[in-house]
């Protein structure tokens, strides 16, 4: 019960008085030998038992197509403690409710083939209970740099099209977008349509399902990056813009330093606030 109560608090409010709990472990206990387990989220300060607004960062982690960004968003997910994914990838339609063009080409690359509100709903629903939703788990490289980060929870956001839709344009902490030439999109897209068990030995891995029918990447996947790109600048500020053709290790090294040190200046602003 008591549990419950401290985890229904709104942020900041005084869950218990001077003497009236104390700390054993991990638990905090009753002076009645009442006893439950709390988050970590709960801390006692000047005698007073405190529940402190949780600290995340919402990354946006977007680009065109083949740039690079899931491989970049396994590799930050290694790297960074309490991270948790989110593609966009996820929240494509099924082919038979996608819209096809006159051309017969289905309409992938457009907000429509996707279900927007549930990735919403879903970032939305992480922001809320990100101490839930993380995987507490310590970073491979965690150094002195991160010490007090730990309990900053991370959501990194992949996919093409996160700038372009309105309701998400007041999560992001940090923005990010790959891009790289037509030529090599070109390239990286028509090997992942391959089929081929050398498919996997490339730069680009992904295989799409269904592959790309014949004029599929200059009929309509490069003119609606070019489009959605063009709004995108035109709407959307403080959007970082990296080349993807440079090394993963340089891309995935530019993205860590930055979200360490957005995690520390959030960790500093974070303080516990008297009633």
């Amino acid at each position: 019960m008591l549990s419950k109560i401290i985890k229904d608090l709104p942020d900041s409010l005084v869950v218990g008085t001077c003497g009236l709990f104390f700390y054993m472990d991990d638990f905090r206990s009753g002076m009645f030998g009442v006893k439950c387990r709390v988050p970590s989220s709960v801390i006692l300060h000047s005698g007073f038992w405190y529940k402190t607004a949780m600290k995340t960062l919402v990354i946006g982690l977007g680009g065109v197509t083949n740039g690079g960004k899931t491989t970049l968003t396994r590799r930050l997910e290694k790297l960074l403690p309490n991270c948790s994914i989110i593609s966009q990838d996820d929240f494509f339609k099924p082919e038979s409710e996608v819209a096809i063009d006159d051309r017969g080409f289905l309409q992938y690359d457009v907000l429509d083939a996707l279900h927007m509100e549930e990735m919403v709903a879903s970032i939305r629903s992480w922001m809320t209970r990100s101490e839930d939703s993380a995987v507490t788990t310590q970073p491979n490289s965690l150094d002195s740099n991160q010490k007090g980060t730990e309990e900053v929870h991370v959501l990194i956001v992949e996919g093409f099209l996160l700038y372009n839709y309105r309701p998400l344009s007041d999560v992001w902490n940090k923005k990010y977008f790959l891009t790289i030439p037509y030529e090599e999109c070109k390239r990286r897209r028509r090997n992942s349509c391959c089929a081929s068990e050398v498919a996997i030995f490339l730069r680009s891995s992904r295989i799409y399902n269904p592959p790309d029918p014949p004029g599929y990447f200059d009929g309509h996947v490069w003119p609606m990056y070019l489009k959605h790109k063009k709004e995108m600048e035109e709407s959307e500020t403080d959007i970082v813009y990296l080349d993807g053709t440079k090394s993963q290790d340089d891309i995935c090294s530019r993205i860590y330093n930055d979200i360490v040190q957005e995690w520390k200046r959030t960790s500093e602003q974070s303080s516990v606030k008297h009633l």
